[in-house]
């Protein structure tokens, strides 16, 4: 029963994962805006890795790999 409730849990939280990761990527991009320094670099990295994760369906790598970059922007 717990495992079916599991399945069930996740595949509703699939979409939403998808629905994330653009929005997590594009704040990335705006915050970094036209910064130079390495936090902004790295940000932008981790946005690249984070959208590559999206195309390949792997959202909830993906919204991790965008919390990280808003991190290095000291976003919360």
């Amino acid at each position: 029963m717990s495992a079916a409730l599991a399945v069930v849990a996740l595949l509703a939280a699939s979409p939403a994962l998808a629905a994330q990761c653009p929005k997590l990527i594009n704040q990335i991009n705006t915050t970094a805006g036209n910064r130079f320094d390495a936090a902004a670099a790295e940000a932008r990295a981790k946005a690249a890795e984070a959208e590559q994760l999206h195309k390949a369906a792997k959202h909830a790598d993906s919204v991790k790999a965008a919390q990280e970059g808003l991190a290095k922007l000291g976003v919360k």
